[in-house]
C-alpha cells in the first residue's frame, strides 16, 4: 500500500466530520473501545494529558507539548484538524508520523478488521492510529486534544494524569447543545475519577457544571484565572502571578495574538499541576518551551504572519468567541486600508459572527474546497445584510490573489473565518 492509497482509504472509505459534518459524528464510544481492544489497548502504555475546550485547546496542547519536550521527555501530540498534511495530527517531539507508519497501520487494521467488521469513522480510526504509534515509539507522555465535545469524543478512553478545559462558548450547537451549560456538560465528560482538572476560564454559567462533576469524581479543580493572573503587554512578555507573588516571570511566547495570554495562563497553571503529578519541569524549561512552541511543534495558523508590505496575517478562529478576539486584534493593527479574505462552513451561526466583523473593510468572500464550505455567494448575501461589502470568489486562492493585487504596501490583509480557509494559504 502506498501512502496515497492509505490516505484515500481514510478520506473516501470512512465518514469524516470535516468533509460531511454531523453525519460522521458517533454518539457513543463503542467503535473506539472495540478498536482499542483490537490493537491491544495502546493508550495504556504511556501517560497522557487530555485537553478540551471551545477555543484555545490547540494552542494549549502545543505549548504543553513544547514545554515537556524542552524538559527532555519524548512527547506525543495528537491534534485535529490538520492544515496541510494529514500527518500533522500525529507528532512526536514535533516530527510528524512517517508515511510508512500510516501505511503499516492501515494495512494492519484492514487485516485485523476482516472478521471483526467494525465500521469506524475517520476520527475513530485516526485516534487509534495515534495511540498505536505513540505506544510503538515508547513515548513518555502524550498531549491529546479532544476533537469535538469531550464526553463522547473518541479520545475519551484515556485515563490522563491531568485534564484541561480551556473555555466554553457556543460552537457545534447542533451536536453539543444550545447553551453554555449544556456544552460545558459535554466538555466536563473528560474529567476523570481522582484526576485534577484545570479550567482555563471561569464563567458564571459553566463553573457550577465543572465544580459539580469534579466533586462527584473526587477530582481537584483549579480555575486558572481565579487563582492566577497573566500580566503582559501585547503578548511581548507574560508574567504569571498568584497571591504569593510571581510564579513565572517574563515568559516570551512565539505564539502571537493578544488572545494567547489566556492560553499561556492555562498552560502555566497546567504545568504546576503536572509538577505535582511527579513530572519534573524546571522554570527554565517552561521559558524555553513557551518561547519555542510553534517552532518545536510546527503549529500554524494562530495569528500567523504570511508576509509584510502589505502585512498579511491569518488565523483559524472560526466561532463567535474566537472571531471576537480576532477583531479586537485587528483593531490594534496600524494600516491604511483593511482587506479581509473570509470564508466559513455551513453549520456555523454565521449571522452572529458577521455582526462582529469590522465594517470599514473590503471583503473577499470565498469558500474552502470542502463539502461543508458555505457557498461564497450566500456568504456575500448574508454579509451585505450586515453592512459588509465585497466580492465573492469561488476559491480561496482567487480571493487571496485579488486582495494582494488590490492592497498597497501600507494596507493590512486578514485571512480567516475557517480552519479550512487558512489551510489553503499557509
Amino acid at each position: 500500500m502506498t501512502y496515497r492509497e492509505a490516505i484515500n482509504y481514510l478520506y473516501k472509505q470512512l465518514p469524516m466530520y470535516q468533509r460531511i459534518g454531523a453525519a460522521a459524528y458517533k454518539n457513543n464510544l463503542d467503535n473506539t473501545l472495540a478498536l482499542d481492544k483490537m490493537f491491544g489497548h495502546p493508550h495504556k502504555r504511556f501517560r497522557t494529558v487530555h485537553v478540551a475546550g471551545t477555543n484555545g485547546k490547540g494552542s494549549v496542547s502545543h505549548m504543553l507539548a513544547s514545554v515537556l519536550q524542552s524538559a527532555g521527555y519524548k512527547v506525543g501530540l495528537y491534534t485535529s484538524p490538520h492544515l496541510k498534511d494529514f500527518r500533522e495530527r500525529i507528532k512526536i517531539n514535533g516530527e510528524v508520523i512517517s508515511e510508512e507508519a500510516v501505511c503499516e497501520f492501515i494495512e494492519r487494521y484492514k487485516n485485523l478488521n476482516s472478521t471483526a467488521e467494525i465500521k469506524p469513522s475517520f476520527f475513530e480510526l485516526t485516534v487509534l492510529m495515534a495511540f498505536d504509534y505513540f505506544a510503538n515509539k515508547n513515548i513518555d507522555i502524550a498531549i491529546v486534544e479532544v476533537g469535538l465535545g469531550g464526553r463522547l469524543d473518541s479520545t475519551n478512553i484515556i485515563s490522563p494524569v491531568l485534564s484541561v478545559i480551556t473555555n466554553i462558548s457556543l460552537d457545534h450547537t447542533n451536536l453539543l447543545g444550545n447553551s453554555l451549560e449544556a456544552i460545558a456538560g459535554e466538555k466536563a465528560g473528560i474529567i476523570k475519577q481522582g484526576t485534577p482538572v484545570v479550567i482555563g476560564e471561569f464563567q458564571n454559567e459553566t463553573a457550577p457544571v465543572f465544580s459539580k462533576k469534579a466533586e462527584m469524581l473526587n477530582s481537584k479543580i483549579i480555575f486558572a484565572d481565579n487563582d492566577f493572573l497573566a500580566i503582559g503587554s501585547d503578548n511581548e512578555t507574560i508574567t504569571i502571578t498568584n497571591e504569593c507573588g510571581i510564579v513565572f516571570n517574563n515568559l516570551k511566547p512565539d505564539l502571537t495574538g493578544a488572545y494567547q495570554q489566556k492560553n499561556i495562563l492555562t498552560t502555566a497553571v497546567s504545568i504546576l499541576e503536572l509538577r505535582k503529578a511527579g513530572i519534573t519541569i524546571s522554570d527554565q524549561q517552561v521559558y524555553e518551551g513557551i518561547k519555542k512552541a510553534a517552532k518545536q511543534t510546527g503549529l500554524m495558523g494562530r495569528w500567523q504572519t504570511l508576509q509584510t508590505k502589505p502585512l498579511v496575517i491569518c488565523d483559524t478562529a472560526h466561532n463567535e468567541a474566537g472571531i471576537n478576539w480576532v477583531t479586537k486584534q485587528i483593531r490594534q493593527q496600524n494600516f491604511e486600508k483593511l482587506h479581509i479574505v473570509f470564508g466559513t462552513v455551513n453549520d456555523k451561526a454565521i449571522d452572529d459572527i458577521l455582526e462582529l466583523l469590522p465594517k470599514n473593510a473590503k471583503y473577499y468572500f470565498t469558500q474552502a474546497g470542502i463539502d461543508r464550505a458555505l457557498d461564497a455567494i450566500i456568504l456575500q448575501q448574508k454579509a451585505n445584510k450586515k453592512g459588509l461589502s465585497g466580492e465573492a470568489f469561488n476559491t480561496v486562492s482567487e480571493a487571496y490573489a485579488e486582495a494582494k493585487k488590490t492592497a498597497t504596501v501600507n494596507d493590512f490583509i486578514f485571512i480567516g473565518g475557517s480552519t479550512f480557509v487558512v489551510a489553503e494559504v499557509v
